[in-house]
């Protein structure tokens, strides 16, 4: 009787992954179903308890988030110096195949970025990877390479990081890039579709008004028909996805975006913090100060000339360590040129040259940087520059530097550094609540909801779960132990989470 129970249950689960499977809400892609991060029919954990890990697989070093088709998982990776895509078996964590891209030189990337850094995109057949290094490979599901597409490696600021994503019969792919010439196609900006079948190009675009982002493109779905939806330098825009033909674009976004738009009720939502990561048009100065006095070696409340250390710049990040690399203002690696941009930047804040820095002195050149972050939201049936036209609302407060928004009944979710959770009434743009109800710290992680509950995960790998609503309520807390930098992903039970160097499945437990 035991046993013919456990059959029973064994076989509800099973059924229930079918039926999500063919249901549309495959976490095929960055993000999930259509890139929204929702899959609202999972009942993954809501507590992340030790009885609820049911595997955890060492993975190398490597920024792409999981996906998931057919109880497959596939990631990419950088391992010994060659760029791999691996699959695991979704029941029990068993590496199910391993294959090395061709041996390429890797391109330059941030300090906290990876070769590794795009999401690949599954099917029922086939899983396409991207590397900025190399270009796109397509495997079977056996690991048996179908074809494979080298594309020269764009010049980027901080590596790539765009995704594939696939619409119909085709894999569609953004090109953005510094090295922005129109004499060149290859260091053209573009968009670039090729088939999924043989990997040939369908259409391509260039884009030379745009330089580089690490946006992924969005299927905007409405009543009008579907269209692309491509955030990129300074600007969003949409166009015919079966084409590639540009219909309309929007402005008012910084130099650097990251974000993926996301699409609810109509419309369409696209955000990018400030340039240098600020998520407020008007932030509290208070907590960047307290990052500048890191640096008062005397405690005397001001910052000398004779205290600028190796480290010493104007703070973006104030969350994070003087010593990590995004913490404030880029400087050159070079110890003379470094020096002196330290003393030009110095000399900047010091408006009244007593080679001191005061915080007045210090509120008042923050307050002087150029730029807003913005969340906007599109409404459809514009052509051409639709700023004005098509825009119901912006907001210029809690918007994340690398963290995608989240539509959900009729709420926009989004979690900034330091684990502030903003929720926006997407009907106009007013908040609902902004609260700390995550972990410490930067956050990286897109959120993901299921069941309606978010789950939350900070870069040091403290996971919140929040139930989504008007009221904040945060009904978990879990310590991952590791570092944490890639969105999860979900199917029916389970929320798989890649840590710095694990991969790990919590199952809700029959």
């Amino acid at each position: 009787m035991a046993r013919f129970i456990v059959l029973i249950a064994m076989l509800v689960l099973a059924r229930g992954r079918c039926l999500a499977e063919t249901s549309g809400s495959v976490w095929n892609q960055f993000r999930g179903p259509g890139g929204s991060g929702v899959a609202s029919a999972f009942q993954p954990p809501v507590r992340l308890e030790a009885g609820c890990l049911a595997w955890k697989t060492p993975v190398p070093p490597g920024l792409s988030s999981p996906v998931l088709s057919r109880q497959r998982i596939f990631l990419t990776a950088l391992e010994k110096g060659r760029l791999v895509t691996l699959a695991f078996d979704a029941a029990s964590g068993q590496l199910a195949w391993r294959q090395e891209a061709p041996s390429v030189p890797l391109e330059r990337v941030h300090a906290t970025s990876s070769p590794a850094a795009p999401t690949p995109y599954a099917d029922d057949e086939r899983v396409y990877v991207y590397f900025g290094s190399y270009g796109l490979l397509c495997y079977d599901r056996a690991g048996r390479e179908q074809w494979h597409v080298p594309i020269a490696t764009p010049q980027s600021t901080y590596g790539m990081a765009t995704s594939p994503i696939g619409y119909r019969e085709n894999l569609i792919l953004v090109l953005d890039n510094d090295a922005n010439s129109p004499g060149s196609k290859l260091s053209q900006s573009r968009i670039l579709a090729v088939s999924k079948a043989k990997g040939e190009k369908v259409w391509e675009t260039p884009r030379p008004l745009l330089r580089s982002g690490w946006s992924t493109p969005l299927i905007w779905s409405h009543d009008a028909g579907d269209e692309l939806v491509v955030l990129g330098s300074g600007r969003v825009c949409g166009f015919d996805p079966l084409t590639g033909v540009e219909k309309w674009f929007a402005t008012g976004f910084s130099r650097e975006t990251i974000a993926l738009p996301v699409s609810g009720n109509g419309r369409v939502y696209v955000s990018a913090a400030k340039l240098g990561g600020g998520a407020d048009e008007q932030p509290d100065p208070q907590p960047f100060w307290e990052a500048m006095l890191k640096f008062d070696a005397d405690g005397d409340g001001k910052i000398a000339r004779s205290e600028m250390t190796e480290y010493f710049t104007f703070p973006l990040r104030p969350e994070l360590p003087v010593e990590h690399p995004g913490f404030g203002v880029p400087l050159p690696a070079d110890p003379a040129k470094r020096k002196a941009q330290q003393a030009a930047l110095f000399d900047s804040i010091d408006k009244n040259k007593d080679g001191y820095l005061t915080r007045e002195e210090f509120v008042a050149a923050m307050s002087s940087r150029p730029g807003k972050p913005l969340l906007m939201a599109i409404r459809p049936g514009g052509h051409g520059d639709v700023t004005a036209a098509n825009v119901d609302w912006q907001l210029h407060q809690g918007i994340p530097e690398i963290p995608s928004p989240l539509f959900y009944k009729d709420r926009l979710y989004m979690v900034r550094n330091g684990g502030l959770l903003t929720v926006v009434d997407a009907a106009n743009g007013k908040i609902v609540y902004s609260e700390r109800l995550g972990g410490s710290g930067q956050y990286s992680a897109s959120p993901v909801l299921a069941n309606d509950h978010l789950y939350l995960i900070s870069n040091p790998g403290e996971v919140s779960v929040v139930k989504a609503g008007d009221a904040p309520q945060r009904v978990h807390q879990h310590d991952l132990g590791e570092r944490t930098f890639v969105t999860p992903a979900l199917d029916a039970d389970t929320i798989y989470i890649r840590t710095e160097k694990h991969l790990c499945a919590f199952r809700s437990v029959p």
